[in-house]
């Protein structure tokens, strides 16, 4: 079962906003967790060696890039984006363009929306 992600299940009458998913994901820093649209918890097993070299020699090429260009805004796998769907994942990386990170309220950087 190794490396791959192993689902929590919520009750359909058990709903997980914002602020809770915060907090449960602040009280368990240890586990990489993300919500499907379902409202399923996916909690994400670290990865292997190999992913984790190709990681970071892409999210490095795409810092290097992005502080050459100055378009916008590099993150890594513990941001949270939030989906047109309404899920929350956690890409191995990811780039916003800086107006549209601009353009977000305080509230909406917590997990950034991606259109």
């Amino acid at each position: 079962m190794s490396g791959m992600p192993i689902p929590v299940y919520v009750p359909e009458t058990f709903k997980v906003d914002d602020e809770q998913f915060l907090a449960l994901s602040q009280a368990n820093p240890d586990l990489c967790l993300e919500q499907a649209a379902t409202g399923e918890l996916i909690v994400m097993p670290p990865t292997g060696g190999e992913t984790g070299r190709c990681n970071a020699e892409l999210i490095t090429e795409l810092v290097l890039w992005n502080r050459q260009v100055q378009l916008g805004e590099v993150f890594d796998s513990t941001t949270g984006l939030r989906l047109p769907n309404g899920a929350i994942w956690s890409p191995d990386v990811a780039w916003v363009k800086q107006e549209r990170w601009q353009a977000l309220a305080p509230e909406q950087r917590q997990y950034v929306p991606i259109l």
